[in-house]
């Protein structure tokens, strides 16, 4: 009897916790999944903050706001939206693009799509190694199309990743290549991480700066009167390996910016480790995390992200990355010029930092395949990271 009177609540309860677990699976499921990556992730660890993102608000001209501080020195977030939910909400893209959940990207090869994706913007962005130039040759057919965006009344502007020059050496590049542009109109990853330190009024904390990296790091350093020490300077430098040596490090030291440097030896990650792991409060700064670079036209060269993982690897800290897909350089360009997102299109050759830069900060986004990335990987089923339109370069333009 007792058993029977059982069943029926066995089979109650059963029945609401089946229910419960429905109704738990249909709540995540509906969550919008939150990028994760180092961009985000950057300097969390070491200040307890939470992992909500926060955005340098404003550009560089705005107040920085920021729920956590280290040693007074404010961090960056970066968005925290998703291409999910960018698929969910509308993603800005050619109203012939494949409208599934993941989107396949429109390959722009005909005057008339060419005309579609340009009458829907009014400024382009582009990156340099791998869409411009690769190396120290230019891309051919690029001043041609230059010439021609500018007549449509397209507003251009060049964001690279690579910190080796500052803008004015960028700017010298340029001319070497035939290609006029103002100096307003280019924007480096050296100059984001000047820019980082000067809004968060490093200069007045009385500290220096360690440079790993070319002398572009330094010349944007210079413009804003921050003291700074290393970089080409310590190309070449040894140490002694015997009893009782050590290797002396400023204590003044406040933050260590790692940008690509060809001339990178054990000293300097020695020197730049002991800043990181023996200062208190120093702050470590990478201009990006590029995998590969073009040092030349005849082979992809490793990149900055081989630097900065050395010093991800003695420290165990993550880095801020000032670069792409990092906020700061599109949100200095919106604040300063008045721009609007929404009419903005980003060029470049990188899936990971070109086109997550244009996806995860409100862009329209375009990959070019005379860099880095083979149509063969845009297309892979490994890949998740999708463009809204892709070209074989970007004379495509032109129709």
């Amino acid at each position: 009897l007792d058993s029977k009177r059982m069943a029926p609540r066995k089979l109650s309860f059963a029945l609401t916790l089946l229910a419960g677990a429905i109704a738990s699976v249909m709540w995540l499921s509906q969550r919008p999944v939150a990028a994760t990556s180092t961009y985000v992730r950057a300097g969390l660890s070491r200040v307890g903050a939470t992992r909500s993102s926060h955005r340098l608000g404003g550009g560089l001209r705005g107040d920085l706001r920021s729920q956590s501080n280290f040693n007074g020195l404010p961090l960056m977030r970066m968005t925290t939206s998703s291409q999910q939910k960018r698929n969910l909400l509308g993603r800005a893209s050619l109203s012939t693009v494949n409208s599934a959940a993941v989107a396949t990207p429109q390959k722009v090869d005909n005057s008339a799509k060419a005309k579609e994706l340009l009458d829907s913007v009014d400024t382009i962005i582009f990156d340099c190694d791998g869409v411009i130039w690769k190396g120290d040759t230019l891309i051919d057919g690029i001043p041609e199309t230059l010439d021609y965006l500018r007549s449509q009344g397209k507003t251009v502007y060049f964001v690279t990743n690579n910190a080796r020059k500052s803008r004015a050496g960028y700017k010298k590049k340029f001319d070497s290549l035939g290609l006029q542009i103002s100096p307003e109109e280019v924007l480096s990853s050296s100059f984001a991480a000047a820019a980082y330190l000067d809004k968060a009024n490093f200069k007045l904390s009385g500290k220096s700066v360690y440079v790993i990296g070319d002398v572009g790091i330094g010349e944007e350093l210079d413009l804003l009167g921050i003291p700074w020490t290393g970089g080409p300077a310590d190309m070449g430098k040894t140490i002694e390996l015997k009893s009782g040596y050590k290797l002396e490090h400023d204590s003044n030291i406040g933050a260590v910016i790692c940008g690509f440097d060809y001339g990178i030896n054990y000293y300097k990650i020695q020197y730049a480790q002991l800043c990181i792991n023996e200062n208190p409060g120093c702050l470590f700064i990478a201009t990006n995390l590029d995998a590969l670079t073009h040092l030349t036209d005849a082979q992809e060269w490793a990149g900055n992200g081989a630097m900065v993982g050395a010093l991800k690897g003695c420290t165990g800290k993550e880095p801020i990355v000032v670069g792409k897909p990092s906020p700061l350089l599109i949100d200095y360009l919106v604040s300063k010029h008045g721009l609007k997102k929404d009419r903005i299109l980003m060029v470049g050759d990188r899936l990971d930092t070109d086109i997550v830069f244009g996806n995860e900060n409100g862009l329209k986004s375009c990959l070019t395949l005379t860099g880095v990335t083979s149509e063969q990987k845009l297309m892979s089923p490994e890949n998740k990271i999708t463009p809204d339109v892709y070209v074989d370069s970007i004379n495509a333009f032109r129709g």
